[in-house]
């Protein structure tokens, strides 16, 4: 750094428009002079140069700089006597200067996942530009894998290929990491929004009186009508058969319950020996240690908010919440006393980073540390 850029960012500092960035430089300059010498400055020449520091550069606040001064001081006596033609340099070694370096962001996830072929092959769908064509199925290529400009994956089934015989259907997962989401329209023209940390298996085309897909995690599903031919979702021990209809379901393994909320239309949840019929607005729980299936009324804009590109939260705990955040943002969360009594209300967009979402949860008086990717949550 320049001297005369040094002291542009100290009038900075005077007048109080300072950046974090300006005062990281400041910090940095500093300890690098000071651990390249083997000067000091004693108390008296100290107190001249901040003098002749005052005279050069006035501080009508002086107040202003008190809290600064600990740590830069000896920087400005440094540029002022190298202005001067004398060479002092200085770092008190009974107050050593520590900085502490600003956390660094945690930025939010986006638009990841993989698509594993029935041959197994595996495509890394951020790793490809979006393209028409990506793959093709069938033992005629029957079916086309294409990816639309927005990066939406479709299936089409070629209207004049011979139908396998053999009754067995070619089977395809997407699955979302940490951080990803991805959309997809299977050959019966459902859309699939999926969540972070989720797969679903599907046939690349449907055949038989059935359309059965299997889901781990969370997704959305606009299921295309067809009244000859059900839509059926099954996670873990519970089975959602459909015509058609909006819905979303939410069945992750590390968590308890399973969730089933249904926008428009109508579904039937099949959990053990227990079914179910939901009306929009409703919500189905079932979880692994009751046979019962539960139903209440939701906020059906929160269940889905993850879907539209928001964090919305309906009265919902601290843990659901953050895990959420773990998802999203690829951190482990940590808990420091009883929180089981804290519920949330309102919420903010996914596409912010880490740092501003936790602004809004400490609106409800909850404290965070960041050490890393680890969120250490306080009461």
């Amino acid at each position: 750094m320049k001297e005369t850029e040094f002291l542009e960012l100290l009038q900075k500092y005077q007048n109080g428009t300072l950046s974090d960035e300006d005062r990281d430089k400041l910090d940095a300059w500093y300890l690098h002079k000071a651990s390249n010498t083997n000067s000091q400055l004693n108390e008296y020449e100290l107190e001249d140069s901040y003098q002749y520091l005052k005279s050069t550069l006035p501080l009508q606040q002086e107040t202003k700089v008190i809290g600064l001064w600990s740590r830069i001081a000896v920087a400005a006596s440094i540029v002022v006597l190298l202005g001067a033609g004398i060479f002092y340099v200085t770092a008190p070694t009974e107050q050593p200067v520590e900085v502490v370096a600003k956390p660094k962001e945690i930025a939010p996830g986006g638009n990841r996942g993989i698509l594993t072929l029935s041959n197994g092959k595996q495509i890394v769908l951020s790793d490809i530009s979006a393209k028409d064509t990506i793959a093709k199925e069938g033992q005629e290529n029957e079916v086309t894998i294409k990816m639309s400009a927005d990066g939406v994956i479709t299936y089409v089934v070629n209207p004049n290929a011979v139908e396998e015989k053999n009754g067995e259907d070619a089977f395809n997962t997407l699955s979302t990491p940490i951080g990803g989401q991805y959309n997809i329209v299977l050959a019966d023209g459902t859309k699939v929004f999926l969540n972070a940390v989720s797969s679903i298996k599907y046939p690349t085309q449907f055949n038989g009186d059935q359309r059965i897909v299997e889901l781990e995690g969370e997704a959305y599903f606009e299921v295309a009508k067809n009244k000859n031919q059900p839509f059926i979702v099954k996670s873990a021990d519970q089975a959602i058969k459909v015509l058609g209809t909006h819905f979303n379901v939410h069945a992750y393994d590390n968590e308890p319950i399973i969730k089933t909320t249904l926008l428009e239309g109508s579904v039937a949840v099949t959990y053990q020996n227990q079914k179910t019929i939901l009306k929009p607005g409703q919500q189905s729980n079932v979880t692994a240690n009751s046979n019962k299936i539960t139903v209440r009324e939701v906020d059906t804009e929160a269940a889905i908010a993850w879907k539209n590109g928001r964090f919305k939260f309906d009265n919902a705990d601290l843990k659901s919440v953050m895990k959420q955040l773990e998802r999203w943002y690829g951190i482990k969360v940590e808990y420091r006393g009883d929180v089981s009594d804290v519920r949330f209300n309102g919420g903010t967009f996914r596409n912010k980073n880490l740092s501003e979402v936790l602004k809004v949860l400490e609106l409800s008086n909850i404290k965070f540390k960041v050490e890393g990717k680890t969120i250490i949550v306080y009461p």
